[in-house]
């Protein structure tokens, strides 16, 4: 099939991640694959007038950020400027994929000959910050839609009316994220993800760390992210950071650290918790996303309410207080957990749901048209 994703301005977004990943698997299986996305968009001139009477730069040209498409092969075509994709950006095909909000918007607005409409759902995008009626009004678009945790699903289904969704599960790169059986490390050593977006709820986890800093004073804290601390969230002076760290270093990360703590108050998917599992490392996490599926109490780490520091600390405490052997079984039950996943056969339920989503432009269903439609409707 050719198969066009449909991008926002690329980063080093976990969002991002998982599109280009999918994108690299369907090439493996012979589908002809492009990613479409605008570049950084200029500042508003308000903007500028502010950063420049602080005694900042007038703001030039934005560049382009680093992103997961940097060296993985995929053709990535970047818009001249920030601006929607129309028709004549997008070669036709049999099948095109939103992976946000606009580009749902977008891609809703292009020509049927731009193949199968799809949209690739990995959160409920309703935010304070976002235009929420106009998000909500995408979900009720003609698109077939794929997402990647069962909640999504069931969101898709109770608040939009739409059951015939196709989930499609993230995996883990086992070959990337793995680690050897281990013990507990001599120093008490929490890891967290360090992301200044509300939802991650960092101020929460580094509250709930400062609780346990009380009952091991020796806590050592790993931690890492596309962004450097700034100072309106700042890590404890004792944390050591790593600021966008080559993807074979974070496996390493993970396997530093006796569990993982995760506090965020809305998920879509938590694709580092399931990592962190990988290399055997057990997760504390609030009730989100996947974590909210796959960590059980007492098995392979701890699940706790949203907002809720003081259970977030007593989850910390009491995996950092368990007996080697104790430790070493909640170690081996994370492994476990995710010991079956992979991204091949993810690619494969994606390949399939892209080929219902095209017998459905083909029964009028949903927009697009698809000319590739010789293989075997999946069955629903």
């Amino acid at each position: 099939m050719r198969i066009t994703f449909i991008a926002p301005t690329v980063s080093l977004s976990g969002g991002i991640r998982v599109m280009v990943i999918y994108a690299q698997q369907l090439i493996r299986m012979g589908h002809i694959v492009r990613i479409i996305s605008p570049p950084p968009q200029t500042p508003p001139l308000p903007h500028k007038l502010k950063s420049w009477l602080s005694g900042d730069r007038w703001p030039g040209k934005p560049q382009a950020p680093k992103s997961h498409l940097d060296e993985s092969g995929v053709d990535h075509y970047v818009l001249d400027r920030w601006r929607p994709v129309t028709d004549d950006d997008v070669p036709d095909g049999d099948v095109i994929i939103a992976t946000w909000w606009e580009t749902a918007e977008w891609v809703n607005a292009l020509r049927p000959n731009k193949g199968a409409k799809v949209y690739f759902i990995q959160h409920h995008e309703i935010f304070p910050h976002l235009p929420v009626e106009r998000c909500k009004a995408t979900y009720r678009l003609p698109l077939h839609k794929v997402v990647v945790a069962r909640w999504l699903k069931q969101v898709m289904d109770t608040q939009y009316g739409d059951e015939i969704v196709d989930l499609v599960p993230n995996s883990v790169d086992r070959y990337q994220f793995f680690a050897p059986v281990r013990h507990k490390h001599s120093t008490p050593t929490v890891g967290v993800l360090y992301s200044t977006v509300p939802s991650k709820g960092l101020d929460v986890s580094l509250s709930a760390l400062q609780v346990v800093r009380e009952r091991f004073p020796d806590l050592r804290i790993i931690s890492f992210g596309s962004e450097k601390p700034s100072n309106k969230l700042p890590l404890p002076k004792h944390a050591k950071f790593f600021f966008c760290p080559p993807q074979e270093q974070i496996r390493n990360l993970y396997s530093r650290c006796d569990v993982w703590i995760t506090a965020s108050r809305s998920e879509g998917f938590n694709l580092p918790a399931m990592e962190a599992m990988a290399c055997r490392t057990p997760v504390v996490s609030t009730r989100t996303g996947w974590p909210e599926e796959a960590v059980k109490s007492g098995i392979n780490g701890v699940l706790v309410d949203i907002e809720d520091k003081i259970a977030l600390a007593n989850g910390v405490q009491w995996v950092l207080s368990r007996s080697e052997e104790d430790w070493r079984n909640l170690s081996s039950n994370a492994y476990a957990t995710v010991a079956s996943s992979s991204w091949k056969a993810s690619a494969e339920l994606f390949e399939r749901a892209l080929i219902h989503a095209c017998h459905r432009s083909a029964r009028g269903e949903i927009g697009g048209e698809c000319a590739c439609l010789s293989e075997t409707p999946p069955d629903r």
